[in-house]
């Protein structure tokens, strides 16, 4: 298989909860739109949200996936968020090693 630079991406997704992230998690990972998925549990946010400053206690999902799968990943996300606006952003992976990126092919939707 031929890697093409800049078609794996980590897709980043905070969570009310460490319990919605681990649902999360595993339904994404079910439906093999992802790879690898790092649950980080206490995470403190602080951001804009209707024209004032508001802060919560979020889990966040770091997620390794193609960037083919993305708007799948992001419809599967939104039929279990509990956010009305939820964040699901995506970074390119510019390298990578050889052998994971490998692995994660063989680990997700074809």
């Amino acid at each position: 298989m031929v890697l093409v630079k800049g078609s794996y991406i980590v897709a980043l997704i905070t969570c009310s909860s460490k319990e919605e992230a681990e649902k999360i998690a595993k339904r994404l990972l079910e439906a093999k739109v992802a790879a690898c998925i790092n649950v980080v549990a206490d995470v403190k946010s602080r951001f804009w949200w209707e024209g004032r400053i508001d802060e919560a206690d979020e889990a966040l999902l770091i997620i390794k996936t193609r960037l083919d799968l993305f708007e799948e990943l992001v419809k599967e996300v939104k039929a279990l968020h509990s956010y009305t606006v939820p964040e699901i952003i995506a970074l390119p992976i510019i390298e990578g090693y050889t052998g994971y990126l490998n692995w994660l092919d063989e680990s997700v939707k074809p």
